[in-house]
């Protein structure tokens, strides 16, 4: 094989790879999506990028991790979504009264409360009695009710 041939094909591999190499796939939406608005997978597109060199946050990076979840903040067609920009849906919510369960053994005791805030699963919640007036706090459950503890 010459030295022209390698050299040509050399050149002809250069040119044939991709311009740009994506390091990680990230999520982005297609179209504007405004704070406490729920995010759905019609929503959501997969693109490739590159990290640059100075620290950026974490962006979102699986369709999981933003599906589902509501925004905090503007979110732009085609930027990358920080991860801090969004956050779970509230499954309870303030000034709508929720189920609290109390429960002890073999001893269950259920009633309607007030929510002081809203909260996701998980969270600590502060809630008023409609009739007494006490405030108290639960955990919010993922069926929406809240649990207290004695």
């Amino acid at each position: 094989m010459s030295l022209r041939a390698i050299l040509f094909a050399a050149v002809a591999a250069v040119l044939a790879a991709p311009s740009v190499r994506a390091d990680e796939m990230a999520i982005v939406v297609n179209r504007t999506v405004y704070p406490g608005e729920t995010v759905q997978s019609d929503m959501l597109e997969e693109v490739a990028f590159r990290r640059s060199k100075k620290p950026m946050a974490p962006v979102v990076q699986d369709m999981a991790d933003a599906q589902g979840k509501v925004a905090k903040r503007t979110l732009l067609p085609g930027r990358l979504i920080p991860a801090g920009w969004l956050r779970e849906a509230y499954l309870v919510e303030s000034g709508k009264l929720v189920l609290v369960v109390f429960s002890q053994g073999g001893l269950t005791i259920s009633m309607k409360a007030v929510p002081l805030e809203s909260a996701s699963a998980g969270a600590a919640v502060k809630l008023r009695n409609p009739d007494s007036g006490k405030v108290f706090s639960g955990v919010v459950m993922a069926d929406g009710t809240v649990r207290v503890s004695g």
